[in-house]
């Protein structure tokens, strides 16, 4: 008799529910669902004149505030999509990320549609942004948490890693955005990932891990890349 066929191990249908806007409070960020009326004119007070934030994104550089916010308009009505606008405790708003490709049956979930001005880029607002997107897409109960991106795109592969997302690999030719070939690389954490990188996170974003001028004590990429999965679990022993 042949060996079986490896066919993966059985697991519960997933119960997970579909995010519902709901506002998400940290210490340094509070995540409003983005009304492109309401946050759009300070999300383009931060973003206008940053030109090559717009480099990676499917949108061409808007010519202003009205050509802005017809593109979040355009991006907030997408079936799948759900938007979050980054406030900051002073009122301003320095960028915005979605929910995309929600899929509650499979428990699968992205993070993407990233804008954030590069004055908040790899703050400690922007990391703790990410990590209330997590938090509430594993407490809805979803099993994968993706992050996909222009696999030429170095700074956005760098922030996956050290945010706890493994690389998985990159599908060639797998889009054409602006005219231009995408390949795409895949980054995802799982909720199996998801215990050890909540305390990184917590450890990281305790007030003890900054000084008194707000420099980190230990970086989060030195708490995250533990738990980074480098090899490929389906493969055969």
């Amino acid at each position: 008799m042949p060996d079986a066929r490896p066919l993966g191990q059985f697991v519960k249908t997933p119960e997970a529910r579909a995010p519902d806007g709901r506002t998400l409070v940290g210490r340094h960020v509070r995540l409003e669902q983005i009304s492109p009326q309401h946050h759009g004119p300070k999300l383009w007070a931060a973003l206008k004149g940053h030109d090559q934030v717009w480099d990676y994104l499917y949108e061409e550089v808007p010519k202003d505030e009205a050509a802005f916010i017809e593109t979040l308009q355009v991006s907030t009505a997408k079936p799948g999509w759900l938007g979050y606008a980054l406030c900051l405790p002073d009122g301003r708003v320095p960028g915005y990320m979605f929910y995309l490709n929600i899929v509650p049956a499979m428990g699968s979930i992205e993070v993407g549609n990233i804008n954030l001005s590069p004055l908040m880029q790899r703050g400690t607002a922007a990391t703790e942004a990410q990590y209330l997107m997590m938090q509430e897409a594993f407490r809805l109960g979803y099993r994968r948490y993706e992050w996909k991106c222009n696999a030429l795109n170095a700074p956005s592969r760098r922030a996956a890693e050290r945010l706890g997302f493994s690389f998985e690999g990159v599908f060639r030719q797998h889009l054409i955005v602006k005219g231009r070939n995408r390949d795409t690389a895949w980054f995802a954490i799982t909720d199996q990932d998801w215990g050890h990188l909540q305390q990184a996170y917590a450890r990281w974003l305790d007030d003890r891990n900054f000084d008194g001028s707000g420099r980190q004590q230990t970086a989060l990429s030195d708490l995250t890349e533990p738990h980074l999965v480098q090899r490929d679990p389906t493969q055969c022993a």
